[in-house]
Order: structure tokens, then C-alpha cells, then sequence
């Protein structure tokens, strides 16, 4: 084997990690609205699953100890991106309850383009002509994909997943201000711990809880929750390998795979108007990315 042929393959085998985290997203993304059409709801779920995934980020810092732990003042920071991420995940499931999966994911990946548009103005981070350009073209991709059937949409629902947009790029933009060359475990475990502590008040404070009303709907709520913690362990492994710009750019393959497996699996139908606005989005999302990188 030449020596070109192994360092190709060294990077496709770097590249693995991120690739399998975008796939299980999808999955999830689909498994999710298996469990809400089971009777499971929205509080409901998102309380389980984070107590879920604060277990397995215990063992697994038990297990495996980061060199350095946080500050007091990074711990706080930590825990204030925690109460964001809680605005994140109910307002993401929120929209995916009330939408179509695959607009309900795509209206929330306006937050990359939120994100840098952000850091180029709170100085966080560069941002030029040619990434301004593209996230405008994006936006219209994904103005044209809302409103060509808006009637046929859930205003709320779109509100809901913009607003889980909103609240993704403050955690970001704060985690890239504050929290840069930190253990991402750590980070993640401060602000799991008071994410997942407001879902379970919150769902003793409503006193409802409704679980899966069928054997399909407890093994797609399995299935969701191994999922999404598979892929924040190999997110966290593929931006260890391959930095955080590349895991970002195969991140884009989510939104993607999510759009077919809705069509393939749930029978979700996309208008010729929204998938070009669909199309224009994704490829305007990859080349932004791109280009901020440059």
C-alpha cells in the first residue's frame, strides 16, 4: 500500500466518528416523532432522557477523569449554557412534535448561520463579505421552504424551532467566548446536571406524565435516548480528531439524511418549492461554513 493511500485512509478513518454522529442524529430525529405519535410527551421525554444521559456522563467521568476540571467561574458559565441548552432541547421537541421532522430540523439549523452572523458582531469571531453573502442566500433558501406552504405549517412550531436556534447560538457564542480549550465532557456534565434537575421540576410541577401508550413507542424512546448519546460521545471523539470545523461540517449531513429518512420512512412530502428551498439552505449552510473557515 502506498504511503498516499494510507494517509487517504487514515483521514477517511478520522472522519468516521462524525459521519456515524450525524447519521444517529437522524435516526433520532425520526425515532422522536415515533415517540411522540406513541402518547409520550414532550416534558415527559426530555425529563427521562436527560436523567438518562446524566447517568452515562457520570460513569463515564468516573471512568475516564478529565486532566482538569472547571473553575468556579467556568462551572457557573457552564451551568447558565445548561439552563440554555433546556430552552434548546424542549423548544427542538416542541417543533418536531408540531411539524413535519424534516422542517422542523431544517428551521433549526438556521443556528450555525446564527451563530457566526453573531460572532462576527459581538467580535467572538470573523466574519466576512463573502459569509455574509452566503447566510442571506441560506436565509432565503430557508424563507422560501417555509413560506411556500406556511398554511400548511404550524406557526407555533416554527416558532419553536427558531427559537431552539436562538438559544443553541447564545450557548455556543458563550461556550466559544468562555469555555474554548476546556474539557467538552466537563462542560457538558455542568450543564446537563441543571438542564435535565428544570425538566424534572417542571414535569412534577405539571403532574402529568405521559409515557409511550405501546411496546413500539418505550423502543423507539430506548432507541432515541441510545442515540443521542452515542452521538454526543462521537461528536466529542470527532472534534478531538478532526477539530471542530470539519465535525460542524459533517454535522450537515443531519438535516440531509433527516429530510430522506422522513420521506422514506414516515411518508413526509416536500413541495417542489420547499425542497429547492430546502436544497439552497443545505448547500448555502456547507459553503458558509467553508468560507468562514478560510
Amino acid at each position: 500500500m502506498s504511503s498516499a493511500t494510507l494517509a487517504r485512509n487514515v483521514r477517511l478513518g478520522e472522519l468516521w466518528p462524525g459521519v456515524v454522529a450525524a447519521l444517529s442524529f437522524s435516526s433520532v430525529d425520526i425515532l422522536i416523532k415515533v415517540v411522540f405519535a406513541s402518547g409520550m410527551d414532550v416534558m415527559t421525554m426530555v425529563s427521562l432522557r436527560g436523567v438518562l444521559v446524566v447517568a452515562f456522563m457520570f460513569v463515564w467521568l468516573r471512568m475516564r477523569p478529565p486532566p482538569i476540571w472547571h473553575t468556579h467561574r467556568q462551572r457557573l458559565i457552564a451551568c447558565i449554557i445548561g439552563v440554555l441548552f433546556a430552552g434548546t432541547m424542549f423548544g427542538l421537541m416542541k417543533a418536531i412534535s408540531l411539524l413535519p421532522v424534516s422542517i422542523a430540523i431544517l428551521a433549526y439549523f438556521a443556528y450555525p448561520l446564527l451563530t457566526g452572523i453573531g460572532g462576527g458582531i459581538t467580535g467572538v469571531d470573523r466574519l466576512g463579505w463573502p459569509a455574509l453573502l452566503t447566510a442571506v442566500t441560506a436565509f432565503l433558501g430557508l424563507a422560501l421552504m417555509l413560506g411556500s406552504e406556511y398554511h400548511n405549517l404550524s406557526g407555533l412550531g416554527i416558532v419553536w424551532a427558531l427559537g431552539a436556534a436562538g438559544f443553541r447560538v447564545v450557548s455556543l457564542l458563550m461556550t466559544r467566548a468562555w469555555l474554548n480549550g476546556t474539557d467538552a465532557r466537563v462542560t457538558t456534565w455542568y450543564s446537563m446536571v441543571p438542564s435535565t434537575l428544570l425538566f424534572v421540576i417542571g414535569s412534577v410541577v405539571i403532574g402529568d406524565w405521559r409515557t409511550p401508550n405501546s411496546l413500539l413507542g418505550w423502543a423507539a424512546f430506548a432507541g432515541s435516548s441510545a442515540g443521542s448519546t452515542l452521538s454526543t460521545l462521537l461528536i466529542y471523539i470527532s472534534t478531538n480528531r478532526v477539530g471542530p470545523f470539519r465535525t460542524a461540517f459533517i454535522m450537515n449531513l443531519e438535516p440531509l439524511v433527516t429530510t430522506i429518512l422522513s420521506m422514506l420512512l414516515l411518508g413526509e412530502v416536500l413541495t417542489p418549492l420547499q425542497a429547492l428551498g430546502a436544497a439552497v439552505m443545505l448547500v448555502s449552510l456547507c459553503v458558509f461554513q467553508f468560507v468562514r473557515a478560510r
